[in-house]
């Protein structure tokens, strides 16, 4: 048993708990992180950077099956085979890279790391049962960064051949058949993936259309995408449970008719919650909202010198939020002056085509008020995306009619994830539709699309 006094304490190794543990460090102050599970939290480990792995992965294979059947651009190759315990030990491969990654920088910040589930005893202590005894750590500042979790079905509930996302990217083979409950963003990702694949894909949806948090024009390109890969989607449909003999799900249509649908594996991907229990958070005077520890523009809670980032404080749950938080909130106990704007925070669906979302849409923008400017310039007219056979998609800006500040920046479209950066800095360096248009964009890119959807708002598209 050991007691440990620290500066600061950071409960969750998750991006917003090593981020704002290495920023910590590197600011010189004494830095505790304490994490039950893996350092990385849900996005290293079995979230965001597996997921995008196995995507890959699967897109290579769906290209080079392609490619042994016909090909426009004249190159052939033999069907191929697909080794999945092998892809899977790729995926395990560049995860322990990255973890390495963290710890090392952890190291050099000189943060000290308690493996361990912590437990708070008030609002300055906690204590952590490790493998070798009981920590007691009491610290000046503390921050909570516990992340989140998938959410279950009541029936069925997860085990057996019902899995999260976690068991997903864990899987010895391939499934024969998959149903994914849930076309959120998690759902679709993994599902496109698996049927590329190989797998027999059916995607049950509770509301009428895929992705409800983006607007229609945004998911119509993947809409069309999974039919085109022969997944099967099934809107207005609700899970009700198992089959009796559990090899089936059963399900309640638009009709109110209950039908079975055969699956060898059930991803159940309908949204996540914070992790708060386990914790004795109760035990803290924490102000709520809902589910989620409430906080201020400065990630402060209700406790004085006890903050909390990421998914435990709510939407949107992006670990680069999460980051963006803990970076601040090191800052903040170090003295520096410093708040949270989240008008700049890019999301991004891994779907095929992919989304990405930074700002308002155009219905969004008018509802807060604003009369609007919308330019969208489809990828059918970019030469890059002609050569990549990249053509189903577009880039959309909205910008006020007065003064043409971008309001939001929006895409569908092959690798469009890769814009997000200069789509996030557009709108965090306040720039106009002018500022855009008279960037010089590089020819021929996926980019220039950003520049004539800027020139389309203005009236005066050069290509389209």
């Amino acid at each position: 048993m050991g007691d440990i006094t620290t500066k600061v304490l950071i409960l969750g190794g998750g991006p917003g708990g090593y981020v704002t543990a290495i920023r910590a460090g590197q600011l010189g102050l004494d830095t505790v992180l304490v994490e039950d599970q893996a350092l990385g939290g849900t996005c290293l480990n079995v979230g965001c950077v597996p997921s995008k792995a196995l995507i890959h992965a699967a897109e290579t294979y769906h290209q080079a099956t392609a490619l042994s059947t016909a090909s426009p651009f004249g190159v052939a190759v033999a069907p191929p085979s697909l080794d999945f315990a092998r892809t899977i030990d790729w995926k395990d491969g560049i995860v322990g890279r990255l973890k390495a990654g963290v710890a090392g920088l952890l190291k050099r910040g000189n943060v000290k790391i308690v493996k361990g589930l912590g437990t708070f005893l008030d609002g300055k202590t906690v204590r952590v049962d490790t493998d070798t005894g009981t920590d007691t750590i009491r610290a000046e500042c503390v921050v909570i960064a516990t992340g989140s979790e998938p959410l279950a079905l009541r029936s069925p509930p997860f085990g057996g051949r019902v899995i999260s996302s976690t068991g997903a990217l864990s899987l010895p083979e391939v499934p024969r058949r998959l149903t994914v409950v849930g076309a959120g963003y998690i759902g679709l990702e993994l599902g496109i993936a698996f049927a590329k694949l190989g797998a027999s894909v059916t995607i049950v949806e509770a509301t009428d259309r895929i992705l409800p948090l983006y607007d229609a024009e945004l998911t119509r390109p993947v809409a069309q995408r999974l039919a085109e890969l022969g997944i099967e989607l099934r809107l207005e449909t609700n899970a009700e449970g198992l089959s009796a003999n559990g090899d089936s799900l059963v399900v309640t249509g638009r009709d109110g008719a209950r039908t079975e649908i055969a699956a060898d594996r059930i991803l159940v991907a309908i949204g996540r919650r914070p992790r708060t229990a386990g914790f004795s958070l109760e035990r803290l005077d924490l102000s709520m909202n809902g589910n989620f520890i409430r906080i201020d523009e400065r990630c402060a809670t209700s406790m004085r010198n006890v903050w909390a980032v990421g998914d435990v404080t709510g939407e949107p749950m992006l670990a680069h939020r999460a980051m963006a938080q803990g970076e601040m909130v090191a800052e903040i106990i170090a003295g520096h002056r410093r708040s949270f704007d989240k008008r700049a925070i890019p999301a991004v669906c891994f779907t095929d085509p992919e989304i990405v979302s930074v700002g308002l849409a155009p219905d969004e923008a008018r509802a807060a008020g604003f009369d609007v400017k919308v330019g969208k310039f489809p990828f059918q007219a970019n030469g890059r995306a002609m050569t990549l056979q990249a053509e189903q998609g577009f880039v959309r800006v909205t910008a006020r009619s007065d003064n043409h500040l971008v309001l939001g920046i929006h895409a569908a479209g092959v690798g469009v994830s890769e814009m997000s950066t200069a789509f996030g800095l557009a709108l965090e360096m306040g720039a106009t539709l002018e500022d855009i248009a008279h960037t010089i964009h590089a020819h021929p890119t996926l980019g220039e699309a950003f520049q004539e959807s800027a020139l389309k708002a203005l009236g005066h598209a050069l290509h389209g």
